[in-house]
């Protein structure tokens, strides 16, 4: 049933208006009276759906709330979500994907939460991660790669989660290396990617996504080491988290399938066009170490940082903190 509520909830928004009851049963191959127990449980979920004889259904309004139907309405025939763990609280998303990878869980199995209480992004630094107002979600991934190429990924999911804000807002998001999502120079999204493997390669790969989608000024730690915003804070419009998460879920599994046939060649390219050091002079800064500073030249097959400091060789960073100089 869950899959049909799904599907009814995608024409809704490919449509954009009034559906047919014979429509709709044509598409779901289903009776009309079917159709009618999937738009009554649509409503049970919160689900604004007006119903006019002689015209049909139409959606008014969407829970903003993290509901399978929503999430997965174009999910359709994908690797991603065809296993939804959708939590109220957690402590991490990470940490309950990576239990789930270790007992067997399929590739493709997500875990959302409307809150975490144990939230990390890079090094260990504190991901805010208040109820109701952000997507915080991990993907299971079985990749046939090597260890070494897992870091790949981290630059896969960013390509996804910028293709999203696309799909869904007026914006345009620059990339961070290596795992940041800004819009006019704020943090609007991190990637915190974790692995387990052996030396001969990759027992699975967790792609762990927080993005900040309808979060208010106030709603931000005071401390924060970096400017932070939210969609919502630069478009002027609050966006539906669980439509939001089934488009970035289809983008990731749009990548993921180029990724296997293809490899990280075609991915590296469009991370590379939407990053914001083009054209510009970095400075790394890494605990311990002098700041190293060059000429933005890309990143290499391994997803490491590439810098013209003026010698024959590019100078090639794996760690570190990046600012533009």
């Amino acid at each position: 049933m869950h899959q049909r509520a799904g599907k009814i909830v995608h024409l809704f928004r490919q449509e954009n208006g009034f559906i047919s009851g014979e429509h709709l049963s044509r598409e779901l191959g289903v009776s009309r009276a079917a159709v009618w127990k999937h738009i009554s449980a649509l409503r049970k979920s919160g689900y604004s759906i007006e119903a006019i004889p002689s015209r049909g259904y139409r959606l008014l309004a969407a829970p903003d709330v993290m509901d399978s139907h929503g999430i997965g309405a174009g999910l359709a025939g994908c690797l991603m979500g065809k296993r939804l763990e959708i939590r109220e609280q957690t402590t991490s998303t990470n940490a309950d994907a990576f239990r789930l990878a270790e007992e067997g869980a399929a590739e493709g199995t997500v875990v959302i939460a409307d809150s975490q209480s144990g939230g990390k992004g890079r090094r260990g630094r504190i991901w805010s991660s208040p109820p109701q107002v952000n997507l915080y979600c991990s993907v299971i991934l079985r990749p046939s790669i090597m260890p070494q190429g897992a870091p790949q990924l981290t630059f896969l999911s960013a390509v996804a989660v910028a293709r999203a804000i696309e799909l869904t807002t007026p914006l345009v998001p620059e990339i961070k290396w290596p795992n940041d999502l800004l819009i006019s120079g704020k943090k609007v999204a991190g990637l915190l990617n974790e692995m387990s493997a052996e030396t001969d390669g990759v027992n699975f790969v967790i792609l762990g996504i927080g993005v900040n989608i309808n979060m208010t000024g106030d709603q931000f730690p005071a401390d924060l080491s970096y400017p932070a915003t939210s969609l919502m804070l630069e478009s002027g419009l609050p966006v539906n988290r669980s439509h939001f998460a089934g488009v970035m879920l289809h983008e990731l599994d749009r990548l993921y399938d180029e990724f296997r046939r293809r490899g990280f060649g075609p991915i590296r390219e469009e991370w590379q066009r939407r990053c914001n050091a083009n054209g510009h002079r970095l400075q790394v800064t890494d605990s311990g170490t002098e700041p190293i500073s060059g000429i933005f030249a890309g990143i290499d097959g391994d997803g490491a940082l590439l810098l013209d400091t003026g010698h024959t060789k590019l100078h090639r960073v794996t760690c570190g903190d990046v600012r533009i100089l």
